[in-house]
């Protein structure tokens, strides 16, 4: 009896190790499937197959913790799996849309750019890894991590894709139904759709600074690090509840400023963590 039990056990380890595992794949998988849709030219499918492997990035370590099953394998395969996804896939997706046919990118400028990219997510991949390995933990991450790179080109071609649609000659909406046009319409924000052409240009010089942000030292909000109070617990869940909505009524828009406000607030409180750093190294001098 002692060694059915033990066996049953064994079998339910191995249950619960292999299913973080399996949303690493799927997360490898969506971004093989970005891949495919970026070369075929549908840019808008490449896109949200990267959202999908956001969401396995995010659900396996959530698991893995929740289990209690981490391991060494489930790491360097999760590694393995961001580095397609919000390395290679974005990257691939970004040339195809914009630094192949940008006047200021063509030819090997944009393929350049392209490959500075993936790189730049490998190396603050490593270096993630390394300090994992030695048992370095930070309250916060140090430099811009690959899901939220990725996360703001993705929901840059989310947008475009939009103000593409609602730009379009009308010859291209005859077969349309007007009660999908109104929704479209309901599902944007004007104000940002307007802006969507300037950022297009402007889109090489974006995927330049988020590679040097991801292998700079700029401190971001690790979410996972962060202690709630109950206090605080019910004003974060009216925020997330309305979150929700907006992401539910403005979808593409909504992602866009979500991605892109986390990615410039590392850089905007640069100077604020500085003093910060700078006080606390004062006091533990006065206290010596």
């Amino acid at each position: 009896m002692r060694k059915i039990r033990f066996n049953h056990s064994l079998q339910r380890s191995k249950g619960v190790y292999i299913l973080p595992s399996l949303f690493t794949c799927g997360n490898m998988t969506f971004g093989f499937l970005s891949m495919q849709s970026s070369v075929d030219g549908h840019f808008t499918s490449a896109a949200w197959f990267i959202v999908c492997a956001i969401a396995c990035d995010i659900l396996d370590g959530r698991i893995a913790r929740l289990t209690k099953s981490t391991s060494e394998f489930g790491m360097q395969l999760d590694s393995f799996s961001d580095l397609v996804s919000f390395g290679v896939a974005p990257a691939i997706m970004m040339f195809e849309l914009v630094l192949k046919n940008h006047p200021l990118t063509k030819g090997k400028i944009g393929v350049a750019i392209a490959v500075l990219f993936m790189l730049c997510s490998a190396l603050r991949l490593a270096k993630f890894n390394v300090q994992a390995a030695k048992g370095v933990v930070h309250a916060s991450f140090r430099g811009l991590p690959t899901p939220a790179s990725a996360g703001v080109i993705i929901s840059f071609v989310l947008s475009y894709d939009l103000w593409l649609s609602l730009n379009a000659p009308e010859y291209l909406f005859k077969n349309y139904n007007p009660a999908e046009l109104a929704t479209l319409n309901f599902k944007t924000i004007p104000i940002l759709l307007k802006a969507m052409p300037k950022f297009f240009t402007l889109m090489p010089v974006v995927m330049l600074v988020l590679s040097f942000l991801m292998v700079s030292n700029v401190q971001y909000i690790s979410f996972k690090k962060i202690h709630i109070s109950k206090p605080v617990a019910f004003q974060l869940l009216v925020l997330i509840i309305v979150l929700t909505i907006l992401v539910i009524v403005f979808p593409q828009n909504i992602f866009f400023i979500i991605f892109c406000a986390y990615a410039v607030s590392g850089i905007v409180m640069i100077v604020p963590n500085a003093i910060l750093k700078r006080r606390r190294g004062s006091v533990n001098e006065f206290k010596e």
